[in-house]
């Protein structure tokens, strides 16, 4: 890849956030060494290997390997039979930790485990060598101290040097006790050289029989070491040359111990500084709220709502920028500042992003293309070359890149060959422009040429674009607009600072007449666009409101039919019902008809039981017949109000009045999605709904809204399909009546996408002082895709 293309592109500041995201030294070398690669299956490898530790760290967090060292060294020296230090060992045993904690991480044996994944097959050849590690921590403390219990023999050593220090100070102490203590400088036991010594005055040296060791720089302390206590010291002197030996061989079998695995160790070393790398990738991802490309060879960019990463969040503005399938080259003009090298450099950095394996700032289904070289001449003040400034450098720059440039080749020109003769610099732009479209080369230029912009017109392969320009306020708005060509509105903008109108007039005078058609055409064209744009938003708006239209009739349909379905299955039932007594009671009478022909029954006993049999069948009819009420009183024309709720009696319905009384004293009810024409004999208004509503209106209760929102609200709501103002204008009115209605916890299903939403609820969700805490939803709640929300009581 072009260094020079790297540095223009700011590339190395994007390994800079990387490299902070990393946990551990060997990890944070692999992001500094990371470059683009060229490989198609070796970057789609990378862009998955990212994608999986994005989506475990949205699942269960992130993972630290801040205890991973390079152990090459030691596993070279365990190679040819060295023995390692304390600090060298414990390196060892950190680096188990991590691999113990990874293992755990990866969820080994967890059925909620994302095995599968890109990174499964790292976190599988991590080895944890539990025994090792244990070892290591019961027998080194710190890089300074190894354990007592390291082994017996060490145990008894440090014991007898206890006791032989003890009675050293008991010896000692009766000499700074006794008769002694006046030819002391001080009262105390000190060391020298390892020995225990005290402090005995100059002209006193005799006195105190021993070995001197030391004298204080005036001359007038010895330090002198009583005879009493040579043989002990003497003793402490060989008990601590037993002890360095006895560690020593600690050590030693320690080394041998994890010398049996050193295969194991060097990988587990370099999967775990993989795998930092790797989680660096994801976290950078998170952080620059990315995505992961589709990554093609067909040489086609498709970038939505591209965000240069090194531009501050509120400031920068999304983009879309798309070239290669039906054009190879985009021509883009506009006025300065308005954002035409941002997206060369949007384009070159994306591209460069891709082929590393990183996540770049586009929404969802973004498309990058894989190109072996990409050049750059980007020679304004937003770039630290030098010498970029004079034509004559850009020249040298540009025929270097002619040179160099295949049809795999991404070339982008800010100003081509400005800082000449218009006319020459627009021949040869064109000139080279035709070069590089013969060698199949992909390019951008940016430029104030209008011959460009013909070219693009009259060229196949070639397109126009523009950074858009709002003359009202005089100010960019930053958006590329594909297809159209740009203006430098330098007139419109001289006219807004106040030039006089005389002196625009003039410059206009003196411009080609095809130069003013043609700078009519693209403000004609700008004016179109602007209408058709606000057309669309009038389309999509009208869209939006008749697909809820149609959801609510269908919901309504659905309720009715449900309705209607339980009203015949209970009619059905009534009516088997209605069958099986009537059965049973011919069947009785039958039996009855019998009986009295064969014994003769009284014409009076069969008179009662023919009554009886009529009271039971009169019993049956009133209970199943559907009564017809009549209304209360009566009413006239004037007593009904659009609005009125009123009840129909030949119904047995109740509705709301839709439209006054006519001639005929007749109205229009509506029952539910059913329009009726009744006439006003057959209504009653509802006085009682007269009377709830007054009381409504003067009961504001907050209990009363607590049951009316209880009725109606749903445990989630969904903000998928709308943008962030769009959403947080329906959240906010969804938390109000969930938080009246004690509905807690409630879901908000925000969608996964390059995370635009899910921030603008979780910024939304931060500010209010109902909500008790919030986090996003774990395996089978929706991931990362919707956002749970408890209330505060």
């Amino acid at each position: 890849m072009n260094k020079k293309a790297l540095y223009i592109f700011e590339y190395n500041k994007i390994i800079d956030r990387l490299s902070a995201c990393a946990t551990c030294e060997p990890g944070r070398n692999l992001c500094k060494a990371l470059m683009p690669d060229t490989d198609y299956s070796v970057i789609v490898r990378n862009q998955q290997e990212t994608t999986a530790a994005e989506s475990r760290i949205f699942k269960r967090g992130s993972l630290s390997f801040s205890g991973v060292t390079d152990i090459l060294p030691q596993i070279k020296s365990m190679a040819i039979g060295s023995s390692l230090g304390i600090a060298e060992l414990i390196s060892i045993s950190s680096l188990l930790k991590v691999a113990a904690a990874a293992v755990k991480y990866s969820g080994d044996g967890d059925s909620d485990a994302p095995d599968g994944d890109a990174l499964a097959s790292y976190f599988s050849s991590i080895t944890t060598l539990p025994e090792v590690r244990s070892e290591i921590d019961r027998c080194l403390i710190s890089e300074d101290e190894i354990a007592d219990d390291a082994s017996p023999e060490l145990k008894d050593i440090r014991r007898r040097i206890k006791n032989c220090g003890e009675r050293i100070r008991s010896e000692l102490s009766k000499l700074l006790n006794g008769s002694d203590r006046t030819y002391l400088q001080e009262a105390v036991i000190t060391t020298r050289d390892g020995r225990y010594c005290v402090p005995v005055k100059q002209e006193y040296k005799s006195q105190i029989p021993g070995m001197i060791h030391d004298q204080s720089k005036a001359g007038s302390t010895y330090f002198i070491e009583p005879m009493s206590v040579v043989r002990l010291n003497n003793e402490i002197r060989e008990l601590e040359i037993a002890e360095s030996e006895e560690i020593a061989r600690i050590l030693a079998t320690l080394t041998a111990m994890a010398g049996n695995y050193t295969a194991e160790l060097e990988t587990d070393y370099n999967m775990l500084s993989y795998l930092d790398f790797v989680f660096a990738k994801g976290k950078l991802s998170i952080n620059m709220k990315a995505s992961e490309p589709i990554i093609n060879t067909d040489g086609i960019i498709n970038l939505k709502k591209a965000r240069h990463p090194l531009i501050d969040d509120k400031r920068v503005v999304p983009v879309d920028i798309y070239l290669g399938e039906k054009y190879r080259q985009l021509i883009i003009t506009g006025p300065n500042t308005g954002g035409k090298t941002v997206t060369l450099k949007t384009v070159g950095l994306f591209s460069m992003m891709g082929q590393a394996g990183l996540h770049i700032p586009v929404s969802d289904n973004s498309a990058i293309t894989i190109f072996n070289k990409i050049f750059a001449d980007i020679g304004d003040e937003q770039s630290i070359e030098q010498s970029l400034s004079t034509f004559s450098s850009h020249m040298k720059n540009i025929i270097s890149i002619l040179k160099d440039a295949d049809e795999s080749s991404l070339v982008l020109f800010d100003e081509l060959c400005a800082g000449t003769d218009p006319t020459e610099g627009a021949a040869l732009a064109i000139a080279i422009l035709s070069r590089l479209s013969q060698k199949g080369a992909t390019a951008v230029a940016t430029t104030h040429y209008s011959e460009l912009k013909v070219y693009a017109l009259s060229t196949p392969g070639v397109e126009n674009a523009c950074c858009e320009f709002d003359v009202a306020s005089l100010a960019p708005t930053y958006r590329l607009l594909i297809g159209i060509p740009g203006k430098s509105n330098a007139f419109a903008i001289s006219r807004k600072l106040g030039l006089d109108n005389d002196i625009i007039e003039q410059a206009k005078s003196t411009l080609a007449s095809e130069d003013r058609t043609f700078e009519d055409v693209i403000t004609d064209l700008e004016r179109k666009r602007v209408n058709i744009e606000k057309q669309q938003i009038e389309i999509i708006e009208t869209k939006r409101e008749i697909e809820e239209l149609r959801n609510a009739l269908r919901q309504k349909e659905e309720k009715l039919s449900s309705r209607t379905d339980a009203i015949l299955e209970k009619a059905r039932e009534q009516a088997n019902e209605i069958l099986a007594d009537a059965k049973e009671v011919a069947d009785e009478t039958i039996r009855t008809l019998n009986k009295a022909q064969s014994e003769g029954i009284s014409m009076a006993e069969l008179e009662a039981r023919r009554r009886k049999v009529k009271s039971r069948m009169d019993k049956v009819n009133k209970d199943h017949s559907i009564s017809k009420s009549t209304p209360n009183k009566q009413y006239e024309a004037k007593d009904f109000h659009i609005g009125d709720r009123v009840k129909v009696h030949s119904l047995g319905l109740e509705g709301t009045v839709h439209t006054l009384p006519n001639a005929k004293g007749e109205l229009t009810v509506t029952m539910g999605i059913l329009n009726s024409t009744v006439k006003i004999s057959d209504l009653e208004i509802l006085e009682e709904a007269k009377e709830t509503e007054k009381l409504k209106q003067k009961n504001t209760g907050i209990g009363r809204l607590k049951m009316s929102k209880t009725a109606t609200i749903s445990p989630e709501v969904n903000l998928i399909g709308l943008n962030s103002d769009e959403a947080i204008m329906k959240l906010d009115k969804y938390l109000d009546d969930a938080f009246l209605s004690h509905i807690s916890p409630v879901r908000i299903v925000h969608g996964k996408g390059s995370g635009i939403l899910r921030n603008a609820v979780h910024n939304y969700l931060k500010r209010q002082k109902h909500v008790k805490s919030f986090r996003l939803g774990s395996f089978g709640e929706g991931d990362y895709g919707v956002t749970i929300v408890e209330f505060k009581e």
